[in-house]
């Protein structure tokens, strides 16, 4: 059950016309959000089924797979750290955290993000300390910033709020485009569950903050209401 049995594996779902797809429609190109990054072109399911498969390798194999050149071998080993964390018990679950906000600098493309913040950090802090979260928000890889607020999505699932207002507000600034969908995301998510909520802090903010963030937090507002955010007129 080696790496390079993994490995090999994966080359063989491997399409080369999938691959060009995924380079071009995850920015890999000079200048671009994930420059430098290599796909294969295995698809998500198959990965899914190949964590399945896998998901007794230690986490000194999941380090080598995650950090890979390679995009699918990442996911895969973030896909093997979730079911880890997901069966396993306290002990397991804090190795793991720890084990994930150690390696922050590979999980570095907006899908590995979305895919493991909720399932990892998240839930492991849902009833701990967000101190770490905060410092994540406040980092200047814009990967890390993205984990910071995606990883409150599994409060949100439980209806606390508190921390995704908090990081919000802390990342109101951001200048990234990635980052104002990403806060524009979790506010909307948090509407679905409270509105007042989400239009207290829109009311406060919504005239400043990023136009990406705004209409991303309003997408799912009735037209009239959304134009009215959107002319500043509310």
């Amino acid at each position: 059950m080696s790496v390079e049995t993994i490995q090999a594996k994966l080359k063989k779902l491997s399409s080369k016309e999938k691959a060009k797809i995924l380079q071009r429609f995850f920015k890999t190109g000079p200048g671009e959000y994930g420059e430098g990054d290599i796909f294969i072109g295995v698809k998500v399911p198959e990965l899914r089924q190949v964590a399945k498969e896998y998901i007794d390798i230690s986490l000194k194999e999941c380090g080598r797979l995650l950090s890979s050149k390679i995009h699918e071998e990442r996911m895969l080993a973030l896909l093997i750290l979730i079911k880890k964390f997901t069966s396993g018990n306290e002990t397991v679950k804090k190795r793991i955290y720890q084990f994930y906000i150690r390696k922050t600098k590979y999980i570095n493309n907006w899908d590995l993000v979305d895919l493991s913040a909720p399932h990892i950090a998240g839930a492991y802090l849902i009833n701990r300390s967000k101190k770490e979260l905060h410092a994540l928000a406040k980092s200047k890889n814009l990967w890390e910033r993205r984990i910071a607020i995606i990883s409150t999505f599994k409060f949100i699932k439980s209806n606390q709020f508190s921390e995704t207002i908090k990081i919000s507000k802390t990342l109101l600034a951001d200048k990234e485009d990635l980052m104002h969908k990403a806060v524009g995301w979790m506010l909307r998510e948090i509407g679905k569950r409270d509105l007042k909520a989400e239009e207290a802090f829109l009311k406060e903010h919504y005239k400043t903050m990023p136009r990406t963030m705004l209409r991303y937090a309003i997408e799912k507002f009735p037209e009239t209401k959304r134009q009215k955010y959107l002319k500043g007129k509310i």
